[in-house]
């Protein structure tokens, strides 16, 4: 499995999961991925991660995460490729899977396609551009080179849904543990901010994701000085800081994960969410495994049709953020006040996501795609006499 980064960043953190899920299913995994963060060292049998030595500048500079590897980064890509039964790649368009792809159509390799995002749009016009470039003549190639496809989002599957795949695409979404997220009692709100450091009286506002343009930090500012009554929290990183806006109603979370962050949402009263060009944020399923309500953008609302009626759809209007900020924060208000999808209760919220959104599921589904894409490559030519 190759990904730009691992479980260590934070942004590994669907490839984490899934690679534990396959290992507990028996399977033998090669997480290839690069040296930004340490490679996980899970103590399994059948697991090696394999940190691939790359240059990432862009993340740090534009918050774009693009890791590049080096040419002994490109050399190690490409011995393990030769060595696997089966090449599988968290989406298409970082250069460590362009680069496996190559390799695995050079060798023969059986090849899948996990598809999470189609196109981001950036409000540089060049950058914009640039994406939509690389989507038509490197994207779209690769998805109809693999043998298997399989697409995360609605969204990212209508995108790309004038490509000639090799075979049916299969829709699957990612899971929750929800053995770590799940609602909290009515009475525990209250204790659990204490040791977060949030008042007890306030209403909190929660954004979990990375600090990056795409995620709309440019509107979350905006109503955090709107709406100064409102305690907002912000879990994540990235190179748009909330801590810089210097607002007393504003609190970050920098290393938070796993049951610290399920504890900070089952602390807060909804999840904000105005962001742009993704797939389906599993924040959202988190977030309604604790029992919140979801105000996101009303694209993202469209990941994934059967959990619309669950969530808050805000259009975004890029023209004039002020406007979207004023009406996201209309959608805040009634969400606190238990108005539109926000009636569902926590329990429906937490039933939802655990019946839909099954990690060993997912993971058997990936398998299952693995299998026939194996089994394709090595049925035997039959020569006709």
């Amino acid at each position: 499995m190759v990904t730009h980064y691992f479980e260590s960043h934070l942004s590994g953190m669907i490839a984490g999961h899934l690679v534990r899920q396959l290992l507990n299913l028996g399977e033998e995994v090669v997480w290839l991925s690069s040296n930004a963060t340490p490679a996980p060292s899970y103590r399994k049998d059948g697991f090696r991660g394999v940190a691939v030595n790359a240059l990432n500048v862009t993340e740090g500079y534009l918050g774009i995460p693009f890791p590049i590897p080096s040419l002994p980064g490109i050399f190690q890509i490409q011995r393990e490729v030769q060595r696997a039964d089966v090449v599988l790649l968290q989406d298409s368009l970082y250069p460590a899977c362009i680069a496996a792809f190559l390799f695995a159509r050079s060798a023969r390799a059986p090849l899948v396609i996990a598809a999470h995002v189609g196109m981001v749009p950036y409000n540089n016009p060049v950058f914009r551009a640039l994406m939509s470039l690389a989507n038509r003549f490197v994207v779209r190639p690769m998805l109809a080179g693999a043998d298997r496809v399989a697409f995360f989002s609605e969204i990212t599957a209508g995108y790309f849904s004038d490509v000639q795949f090799r075979s049916t695409p299969k829709m699957m979404f990612t899971g929750v543990d929800t053995d770590i997220f799940f609602p909290a009692p009515p009475d525990q709100k209250r204790e659990l901010r204490g040791p977060l450091g949030l008042a007890p009286d306030r209403p909190v506002a929660l954004f979990v994701g990375r600090f990056v343009e795409k995620k709309g930090l440019h509107i979350l500012a905006r109503m955090a000085r709107r709406r100064r009554d409102i305690l907002w929290a912000f879990a994540g990183w990235g190179h748009l800081n909330p801590r810089d806006w210097d607002l007393r109603n504003v609190i970050v979370f920098s290393n938070l994960s796993g049951p610290s962050l399920a504890d900070l949402y089952r602390a807060s009263d909804l999840l904000v969410l105005p962001s742009k060009g993704e797939g389906f944020p599993l924040v959202i399923q988190e977030a309604l495994a604790c029992g919140l309500p979801v105000v996101c953008s009303a694209e993202t609302t469209g990941a994934d049709t059967a959990i619309s009626e669950f969530l808050c759809g805000v259009p975004l209007d890029e023209r004039h953020p002020e406007n979207t900020a004023a009406a996201f924060c209309a959608e805040v208000d009634r969400a606190l006040g238990g108005c539109g999808n926000a009636r569902c209760s926590s329990e429906q919220r937490f039933k939802f996501v655990s019946s839909r959104y099954s990690w060993r599921a997912t993971a058997v589904e990936y398998l299952e795609l693995i299998r026939s894409a194996l089994s394709e490559r090595t049925q035997p030519v039959i020569v006709q006499p």
